[in-house]
């Protein structure tokens, strides 16, 4: 196979291990403040990845530490919004919001970059949206608290990939993994140090084993595959291959939390497949040339 099939294959597992962490991380945070929840879960990432990237932690110069906060800010502010919606939707219904970044990263690079986005792009980024839309808002034409954080929090997603596609294109991510996620652990822990609600030792075994499935397999393994995808494949590519993200994650809540996959539900998914599938079709047929 060659190198970029590869990353599609491990971004693709990378999607159902983030599918699945939405009941995870629903089922874990329960009554507790997601902020606590996530500084765990950033700090575990930093120590496994420290051991993990050893050579490249040795090699950690100041820009690499000013390259990893930049990327850690986005990142940061959409786990958290993220997390935070899980407390107020179901944990379906935010993995299948969550993919709304398909459409905001054309959007952005449309309005603030100026960039061409192919057009195969902007027909799965309006079909992701359709389906997006299906499921998300009501029969009044109303969404809930919890969608409005996902929203967010998509938007936050979609910068942050923008930004690992820029800076991935002109040097090695690799020594700047480890300072992101630390960062991150230094801001989920100074929001919870705010937070009234913070219990720093649950005694609740799901809460523990929801950072040690998300520390490990979320973050530590998604974001380090996605980082070096980035320096061969283009946002948009990548943001469309995260809609696979949802559909396990619609598994997964009816498996783990008993959620119902309602037509609502799978009409929406179908058409964000969809979506998928018309972002990797090549359009261009070659022409043969008759001597």
């Amino acid at each position: 196979m060659k190198q970029k099939q590869i990353l599609l294959v491990l971004l693709i597992i990378g999607t159902a291990f983030w599918g699945i962490s939405y009941s995870v991380t629903k089922l874990a945070v329960g009554n507790y403040s997601p902020s606590t929840f996530l500084f765990y879960r950033f700090l575990m990432a930093v120590v496994v990845l420290t051991i993990i990237f050893w050579k490249y932690v040795r090699e950690t110069t100041f820009e690499s530490i000013k390259t990893g906060a930049i990327l850690a800010v986005p990142m940061f502010l959409g786990i958290h919004l993220q997390t935070v919606g899980l407390k107020y939707t179901d944990a379906s219904q935010c993995s299948f919001i969550a993919g709304l970044c398909v459409i905001i990263i054309p959007l952005i690079k449309l309005t603030v970059y100026k960039t061409n986005i192919p057009l195969k792009i902007w027909i799965a980024a309006i079909t992701a949206l359709c389906g997006l839309f299906v499921i998300a808002v009501k029969e009044e034409f109303t969404i809930n608290l919890g969608d409005l954080y996902t929203i967010a929090g998509a938007f936050a997603f979609a910068v942050y990939l923008i930004s690992v596609e820029k800076h991935a294109a002109v040097k090695n991510l690799l020594t700047s993994i480890v300072p992101m996620f630390a960062i991150c652990a230094m801001l989920t822990f100074f929001l919870a140090l705010t937070d009234q609600n913070s219990d720093w030792f649950p005694k609740d075994n799901t809460f523990w084993l929801g950072v040690v499935y998300c520390a490990l397999f979320s973050t530590a393994y998604m974001y380090t595959i996605s980082n070096i995808s980035q320096r061969y494949l283009s946002a948009e590519r990548v943001a469309v291959i995260y809609l696979f993200e949802p559909i396990f994650g619609a598994i997964a809540a009816f498996f783990i939390l008993g959620e119902n996959l309602s037509v609502r539900l799978l009409l929406g998914g179908s058409l964000i497949f969809a979506a998928t599938i018309i972002s990797e079709v090549n359009f261009k047929r070659k022409q043969s040339i008759n001597v």
